[in-house]
């Protein structure tokens, strides 16, 4: 993931907080539209992806298709006044492509408030449409490159952040949001809140062989960031390597929410 124009700045600030994950039996809760698979991910199909932003420059969608990624978060906003300049781009050369995409927000807790920035995302492209390709968007958590490493904030108001931003966005698109995070922001900033997990499905970050531990509560991880150094063809330099906790057919059944 990254910010705005200081893209370098939010990846470096990142390096040493990926702290996550591990999982649980393979289930969609079609209630809760979360979706996962097991405990042991080598053993387990799962579905291979990116996310990228600006920072990726110009990218050819056919290509990497045609390399075998199947799904893409695309950066779409952060806070309440930056556009991602190559988000219309890419979000429609992704569907055309055949990449089941997502938009992504990255959050700014101290500059407004969840409601609002939820409406800012759904408002600049990361509404949902039920087309087998759209994923819910996905709310970008992270340490603050720009200051106090919680955004100043308690662990119960960023608790109340994140829920007014969850509760806004489903109202908004009758979704749950996917939230991307590391296990170590998490719990230092949330105070190991386990208040979202049953329905909004876990994007967990961490550079590491291994996904190691998971948010308190969280049954198991639906997506995984796994190398913010991975090569894919089609794009120019380096890129965010993701897996999604199961087989195709599972991703698209959380795309439409079925």
């Amino acid at each position: 993931m990254t910010s705005t124009s200081t893209d370098g700045m939010a990846r470096r600030s990142r390096r040493g907080l990926r702290r996550l994950a591990g999982a649980a039996l393979a289930m969609v809760a079609a209630t809760a539209t979360v979706v996962g698979v097991s405990a042991t991910p080598a053993m387990a199909a799962t579905t291979p992806g990116i996310d990228v932003s600006n920072h990726q420059g110009a990218i050819n969608w056919t290509s990497v298709r045609n390399a075998g990624i199947q799904f893409a978060f695309i950066k779409a906003t952060e806070g309440t006044s930056y556009l991602d300049p190559r988000f219309d781009t890419n979000y429609v050369a992704a569907y055309n492509a055949g990449v089941i995409r997502g938009a992504y927000h990255f959050a700014l807790p101290d500059r407004s408030s969840g409601a609002v920035q939820a409406d800012f995302v759904a408002n600049n492209g990361g509404a949902w449409s039920a087309d087998s390709r759209t994923l819910p968007a996905a709310l970008d958590l992270e340490a603050n490159p720009y200051g106090a490493y919680c955004y100043g904030l308690s662990t119960a108001s960023m608790r109340t952040w994140v829920q007014s931003f969850l509760d806004r966005y489903r109202a908004r698109t009758g979704r749950h949001a996917v939230i991307y995070t590391t296990t170590s922001f998490w719990n230092t900033c949330t105070g190991s809140w386990s208040g979202p997990w049953s329905t909004s499905p876990l994007w967990v970050a961490r550079w590491a062989s291994s996904v190691g531990a998971l948010p308190p509560g969280a049954p198991f991880w639906t997506f995984w960031q796994y190398t913010s150094t991975g090569a894919v063809s089609g794009i120019s330099g380096n890129v965010d390597r993701n897996h999604f906790n199961g087989a195709r057919d599972r991703l698209v059944a959380l795309a439409n929410n079925t």
